[in-house]
């Protein structure tokens, strides 16, 4: 099911007047008085020249600009290709801003093999920004198709830095070739269809494709789920032929020091259950597993990077179908731990299997507990499509939002009123599985609280991320980001645990 390319990632001097390849990529900013050439690695008089005709030649530095040209006699490359960074002085650039312009030209030349990116990059940072861009564009579904594409994604980025002989940038490049693997990988997942990945493939995938690597895997079938009590996962695969898992994967290098528990949701297709969905648009629930992909490729990143930190993750995996053994609205299902929750809306099933993780991550009391699941419609309607909502105890909070600033990702942290408590009270129940419409993110981070655990008497640190937007692109593509899965939040766990590791 993961069948993303290998990229290869090289740096070089700035001196690459003389290095063939298929195309060189130069990058021009939206300047305050117009487009403006950065970094070029021509002479003077070339570069003068190009400068002169940006204008004419329509180019205007804009973010997702592409603009091809002939190649002059100062390059052996084929083609040379303008690529816009968007509204910035040159001495202003982020690295988030060359992430997405080397990103955007990665991902619009695909058809090409070999392309240098020509980007301005003095620092090892910056250089690995253009890689870590390089292997988010480069990308490519193509597991479902008879024939492969005509374009498919290039294979190799050669990247111009000033820092070529930094002792730092090795280690800078191999980060962001893991990276963008793991991203790359957790679109594939996402974009697979429903019929191909289920609770029980997800399963076997995760146990394929972890060989060789520091992890151990443990699956849980449903006769163990059962036996167990996870009441959440079972009660929501109920309905379907396709019977849940849970899946834990582990991550304990010798000398860890703290221990951060990731939860996934993992539905595999969600119609809806009973509380059935509209068939408009219900084809794209095959990515409310986005969750899970997310903390399966972020920690088999961990791992690959050798971080000193016990990472283990939950992946709660199920398929919610109308059938004849569905939960119905009105059953009272009994949770993993014991509580109780009258299901009100069967569509509200991503709460019910993540409760379930969020009892078995907590029994092993680790010192933060993170759980990630596209959950509620309710996050797009509040933050948008690409900004992730994240609440919980707020310094854990916080710190997934710094997290997510840093890796270049788009999150905002948001309450969890104390009015919104009452609404999921049961006349019946422990819980009800729903409650107050509006604010129904926060209502959905309030029930998911309720099932968060202690250790030494005190309340695990836990925070709650809601990807439903940022997680599944069904617009155009721009920068890095494709269309369909976006492999979102997945570099916000990676720098957040690299934060956790070297923390005194």
């Amino acid at each position: 099911m993961i069948n993303s390319i290998d990229l290869k990632l090289t740096a070089v001097s700035t001196d690459i007047k003389r290095l063939g390849a298929d195309a060189l990529v130069l990058g021009v900013v939206k300047g305050t008085d117009g487009p403006v050439l950065v970094a070029s690695p021509f002479s003077a008089k070339v570069t003068d020249t190009l400068q002169a005709s940006l204008s004419a030649l329509n180019v205007t530095g804009a973010a997702d600009e592409l603009v091809r040209l002939p190649a002059g006699d100062e390059t052996k490359a084929r083609i040379l290709v303008l690529a816009g960074l968007g509204s910035h002085e040159e001495s202003t650039l982020t690295t988030e801003a060359l992430r997405r312009g080397a990103g955007s030209a990665a991902r619009q030349l695909a058809g090409l093999s070999t392309v240098v990116f020509a980007l301005p990059a003095a620092t090892p940072e910056q250089a690995a920004a253009v890689a870590e861009g390089v292997a988010l564009g480069a990308y490519h579904f193509n597991s479902h198709r008879s024939t492969p594409a005509a374009k498919l994604p290039l294979t190799e980025a050669v990247i111009a830095t000033a820092a070529s002989a930094d002792p730092d940038l090795p280690a800078a490049l191999k980060r962001a070739a893991i990276l963008g693997r793991a991203v790359r990988a957790t679109r594939d997942l996402v974009n697979v269809a429903p019929n191909v990945l289920y609770p029980a493939s997800f399963a076997q995938e995760v146990k394929d494709s972890t060989k060789g690597l520091p992890l151990k895997v443990m699956i849980l079938d449903e006769k163990k789920l059962e036996k167990d009590g996870y009441g959440g996962l079972m009660g929501v695969g109920g309905g379907s032929d396709r019977k849940p898992r849970m899946v834990k994967i582990q991550y304990a290098p010798a000398k860890a020091g703290k221990h951060l528990a990731l939860v996934g949701k993992g539905i595999t297709f969600d119609t809806g259950g009973i509380s059935i969905k509209p068939a408009a648009g219900m084809h794209a629930m095959k990515c409310d597993m986005a969750g899970a992909a997310t903390i399966f490729q972020a920690i088999v990143a961990i791992a690959e990077l050798g971080l000193p930190i016990t990472v283990t993750g939950w992946l709660c995996l199920a398929e919610n179908m109308p059938g004849g053994a569905s939960t119905r609205p009105g059953d009272v299902i009994t949770m993993l731990g014991g509580k109780t929750v009258e299901v009100l809306n069967t569509d509200a099933e991503g709460r019910l299997v993540m409760a379930d993780g969020l009892v078995a991550a907590s029994a092993e009391k680790p010192d933060a507990l993170i759980d990630v699941a596209t959950l509620t419609g309710a996050q797009m309607v509040a933050l948008g499509l690409r900004t992730a909502g994240v609440m919980g105890d707020e310094a854990l909070r916080n710190a997934v939002v710094s997290a997510a600033e840093k890796a270049g990702e788009t999150a905002w942290a948001m309450p969890m009123p104390e009015e919104l408590r009452p609404t999921i009270d049961s006349q019946v129940a422990d819980l009800a599985n729903i409650g107050e419409r509006m604010g129904g993110m926060m209502t959905a981070a309030v029930f998911l609280n309720e099932f968060v655990g202690e250790a030494n008497g005190t309340k695990i640190p836990w925070a709650h991320m809601d990807i439903a937007g940022p997680a599944f692109n069904e617009q155009a593509a721009y920068g890095y980001t494709h269309k369909n899965g976006t492999g979102s939040s997945v570099r916000t766990l990676v720098a957040l645990a690299e934060e956790m590791a070297s923390a005194k």
